[in-house]
């Protein structure tokens, strides 16, 4: 392979501004393919255990088809700098918002699945301008949300490779590109994956990390403590989502491809395949579309941002390979040596509605260097999502000791 010319390196590290562009005949097919839909028959049960409950995809549906504005994405994008540059042979497209005060601490926020950028997008204000939102000057932090590869507007990966600790490598890159050489990273869900090996690779500049997803609970549950009723009721939650509740997870980590053809050609499977990711967060979403009852910022329409980010962007089947690639037997990571623990400081908070109530005791031995713990009063998986005021407070209590 021939050297890049410097010509050539200049290009590919440009950062160019992006804007979001929807052609009238994508809208036009996603409400035909709306309209078309088959439905099954009812499930037989009162609850979710079948799965995502015909009452709630009737009423999504209905809505996406004949109420939602199919330009909301594209209007609330491109209301803030969007910009795309090259990593890794990766085209990668971010939000880049400075804070108006000089001495904002920058923030390089990450995503999850079924989530995205979209799902970040009302923590903005109170994080780049806290005095609008109860807080101080000294609070403000400059905002970088990336898109994962092969999410949103990023490029899918052309090649297998991009697990979380390939992601955590090209967001240091991102952050020296954009000039910060000193900087905290927060994640959930997936984006948690990514920031925890952020933190274990220690790249020069990180001064700190918060997650609200405890990783490396998931990896190991039984290295943890059980003595405690709290910790034996984390353990509970988590063998009930590990054996009924991970579908879309035994799914995606395995057989990406083959979900991946109902997500590209349905629009009403692409919304059933993502609201179905945990109890909590699903009853929520039930409860926004047919009783009109959405919890904090889960509304109908911040949802259906979210389901139609994913439809426009063509996007279904490149995402589910990312849990292939993160969390798949036969991906190239698997089996690999673990990473050191963090050495920056890492702060973590908790929500009472997510998948289970992390106790303070986990945090400590996930995390030697742990400085900070958390407990919020509403919120769940998706926390940035569905309470994005409580959750910028908890970033802010979370890095104010690295200011």
């Amino acid at each position: 392979m021939r050297d890049m010319t410097t010509l050539e390196r200049q290009v590919s590290h440009a950062i160019r501004p992006f804007t979001v562009r929807f052609r009238d005949a994508a809208l036009d097919d996603l409400r035909r393919r709306l309209r078309a839909t088959r439905w099954p028959a009812r499930e037989l049960v009162g609850d979710r255990s079948q799965g995502v409950q015909l009452a709630t995809m009737r009423a999504l549906g209905k809505y996406w088809e004949k109420d939602y504005d199919l330009r909301r994405v594209q209007s609330r994008l491109n209301a803030l700098p969007q910009f795309t540059t090259e990593i890794d042979g990766v085209n990668i497209h971010f939000v880049h918002v400075r804070s108006k005060h000089p001495d904002a601490l920058p923030l390089i926020m990450t995503h999850g699945w079924p989530g995205s950028v979209i799902e970040m997008l009302d923590s903005v204000g109170p994080l780049t301008n806290p005095t609008a939102h109860g807080g101080t000057p000294a609070d403000a932090f400059h905002l970088v949300l990336p898109s994962l590869p092969g999410y949103g507007f990023s490029a899918e990966p052309a090649e297998v490779g991009w697990d979380l600790v390939r992601t955590a490598r090209a967001w240091a890159v991102l952050m020296r590109r954009l000039g910060y050489d000193r900087y905290v990273a927060q994640g959930g869900d997936v984006g948690a994956g990514v920031t925890d090996a952020l933190g274990r690779l220690g790249p020069q500049g990180l001064v700190g990390i918060h997650t609200n997803l405890l990783v490396p609970a998931l990896n190991d549950p039984t290295s943890l403590p059980d003595d405690t009723e709290e910790e034996r009721a984390a353990l509970a939650a988590i063998k009930v989502f590990q054996t009924s509740g991970n579908g879309y997870f035994v799914e995606m980590a395995t057989r990406p491809e083959t979900i991946g053809y109902a997500l590209l050609d349905s629009p009403s499977a692409l919304a059933a395949w993502m609201i179905d990711h945990d109890t909590d967060a699903y009853y929520k979403i039930a409860g926004a579309f047919v009783d009109d009852n959405p919890s904090g910022n889960l509304t109908r329409d911040h949802i259906l941002d979210d389901i139609t980010a994913y439809w426009l962007t063509g996007t279904g089947a490149s995402t589910a390979r990312s849990y292939w690639e993160a969390y798949g037997p036969d991906a190239p990571a698997a089996g690999g040596p673990p990473l050191p623990d963090p050495r920056v400081p890492v702060g973590f908070s908790t929500f009472p509605g997510e998948i289970w109530r992390t106790p303070r005791s986990w945090a400590e031995k996930a995390y030697p260097t742990l400085n900070y713990f958390g407990v919020a009063e509403r919120g769940g998986h998706f926390a940035a999502w569905e309470e994005p005021e409580l959750f910028a407070a908890e970033l802010r209590a979370a890095f104010r000791p690295l200011r």
